[in-house]
């Protein structure tokens, strides 16, 4: 099953973040609530979590832009 990652909110001004950093490569084996990358705005640092065990799918590379949400 697929599950996709979101951009958790950070504010309610804040509507994209930059891709700053995966913590783990393509294709990698990850655990439920294991950091997989950080996201920066103007205001905020954050790590995002996996939701699930899983493979690692990479869409978005670092340095690009993401929506929240």
């Amino acid at each position: 099953m697929k599950v996709d990652i979101t951009v958790p909110s950070v504010g309610e001004s804040v509507n994209e973040a930059i891709l700053a950093e995966w913590y783990k490569s393509d294709g990698a084996v990850v655990r439920k609530d294991e950091p997989l990358f950080a996201i920066e705005t103007d205001k905020v640092t954050l790590e995002v979590v996996a939701e699930a065990d899983g493979v690692l799918s990479i869409t978005v590379q670092e340095g690009e832009t993401v929506d929240i949400g």
